[in-house]
């Protein structure tokens, strides 16, 4: 398959905590989860082990190192009780819509949420027409992020070479996937859970491109990687 590699870069969104506010919510929902199987840790662990990954590394995580087994049934009830909240809470991250909609460049999803959430997301946030149909889930690779596999998997469906991508990730796993997809990323810290100082460290030691907390920054972060890929820097 021949990849576009001239013209305007692809732009990959992560969705939660880039597009929606949704990480805290999504926290609590499975800090009470883990709670009903008996495991209480910390929100501050909770949030390093799991921010960014699918919900099928989330279990192999809470399997192998806390020895949890959430089943079948309480990830229904996840799920249920995840959607109810956001359709009562979730707003989308601050001023993305009109971000967006200043920059022509070609855009996707690509988020470690199951493709139903993601939608979900979207549609209540008023994000959904910006990208549809342009959306890609975890769940449609073998690894979901750290690995490289779902932003590479969205280049070849945009037919756009890995090196003419452009990651916006909110988490060290998004930026570390999209490193090793041999990506431009950009870490977004403006988001409601990326206050903490343990969180600022863990996006500083992450390798991203350029971090920034406002998302009214991107589209001239985003001229200027597009200048630098246009010069052949």
């Amino acid at each position: 398959m021949a990849m576009k590699q001239a013209g305007a870069p692809l732009l990959i969104f992560d969705c939660d905590g880039v597009l929606v506010d949704s990480e805290l919510l999504s926290l609590r929902v499975l800090l009470a989860a883990m709670a009903r199987a008996g495991l209480t840790i910390a929100p501050a662990e909770a949030q390093t082990r799991f921010l960014g990954r699918s919900m099928a590394a989330t279990c192999a995580i809470l399997s192998e190192r806390y020895g949890v087994d959430l089943g079948a049934g309480r990830l229904r009830e996840m799920r249920e009780e995840l959607y109810d909240l956001f359709r009562k809470e979730l707003c989308p991250v601050s001023q993305v819509k009109s971000a967006i909609e200043t920059m022509s460049e070609p855009r996707c999803v690509a988020s470690s949420s199951q493709l139903e959430r993601i939608r979900l997301s979207l549609h209540l946030t008023g994000l959904l027409d910006l990208f549809e149909p342009n959306i890609y889930s975890a769940s449609m690779v073998r690894d979901g992020k750290p690995a490289p596999d779902l932003f590479l998997f969205a280049a070849e469906r945009m037919k756009t070479s890995a090196a003419h991508c452009i990651v916006i990730e909110d988490s060290p796993a998004g930026i570390e996937a999209g490193k090793r997809a041999g990506m431009t990323v950009l870490a977004f810290t403006g988001g409601s859970h990326a206050g903490g100082d343990a969180h600022q460290a863990a996006i500083a030691a992450a390798g991203a491109d350029a971090v920034f907390a406002d998302m009214t920054d991107l589209p001239a972060l985003v001229r200027r990687f597009r200048e630098e890929m246009e010069r052949g820097i």
